[in-house]
């Protein structure tokens, strides 16, 4: 699966998001896309190669009809979701792919309402038209309640990092330790990436490594003094700064 940056680069040309978007409802030959999409056959091809070397798309050769050389066919084949988040004290991207299996083995991860859908579907292989546009009504109205959710999830997650930005900014002087502290606070149980991090700021590696350990050292003694915790640990096996988290009692 490539990652959020290539597949952004890849979806950002109008042009194959339109191809992506016909390849999804059935397998199209290029000469089919180039007539549709009223643009040259050439111009399909070069979209197509873009698409099947990141993986987005496959082909397959198929006799022709008319007792002409094979031709190439172009399917979807990968499965995945691209989020983007964005505002004021705001920036999440993620790239997720979707989960494999059939109805059966969906419904473990399911909301409650949609179990019943897959429970309906599991074993067969087609379902008439008016059934599958009630059922397709039915997860449109439920995932539209998931996206509110999250919508408010994600919102009061930025309320979060709004409040905190005061007191990092009270808190540590320097800019590489602010950028440092906000790092790991927008995923706390995420180990930091150290090389990602230093070449952001291009920081020289033992810089770095002296950087990230004031400020553990200091997160974690702010936390722990808070909650009223006592932390131990031996020099040669050193804590996590989010051990100090622990849990609510």
């Amino acid at each position: 699966m490539v990652d959020f940056e290539t597949a952004m680069t890849i979806l950002e040309n109008k042009a194959r998001r339109k191809i992506l978007e016909m390849l999804v409802r059935e397998p199209h030959y290029p000469l089919q896309l180039s007539q549709h999409l009223e643009i040259s056959q050439q111009a399909v091809m070069k979209h197509l190669k873009v698409l099947e070397e990141a993986g987005f798309v496959e082909s397959e050769q198929v006799k022709s009809d008319k007792g002409g050389p094979p031709k190439k066919i172009f399917s979807v084949k990968q499965s995945f979701s691209l989020r983007l988040d964005l505002g004021p004290d705001l920036f999440r991207s993620d790239h997720r792919k979707l989960p494999p299996g059939g109805p059966v083995r969906l419904s473990s991860k399911l909301p409650s309402g949609a179990v019943d859908i897959a429970e309906k579907i599991g074993g067969r292989r087609k379902v008439s038209l008016s059934e599958a546009a009630h059922l397709l009504t039915q997860l449109n109205e439920t995932l539209e309640q998931l996206d509110a959710q999250r919508d408010a999830l994600i919102a009061l997650h930025q309320q979060v990092m709004s409040r905190v930005s005061n007191t990092v900014e009270e808190n540590f002087i320097e800019y590489e330790e602010r950028n440092l502290v906000h790092t790991l606070l927008e995923r706390p149980q995420r180990p930091l990436d150290l090389d990602a991090w230093s070449e952001t700021l291009r920081l020289e590696v033992p810089r770095a490594e002296e950087i990230i350990n004031e400020v553990r050292e200091r997160m974690m003694y702010e936390i722990a003094e808070s909650d009223g915790r006592v932390l131990i640990s031996s020099k040669n096996h050193p804590l996590p700064w989010w051990a100090a988290l622990g849990s609510e009692d």
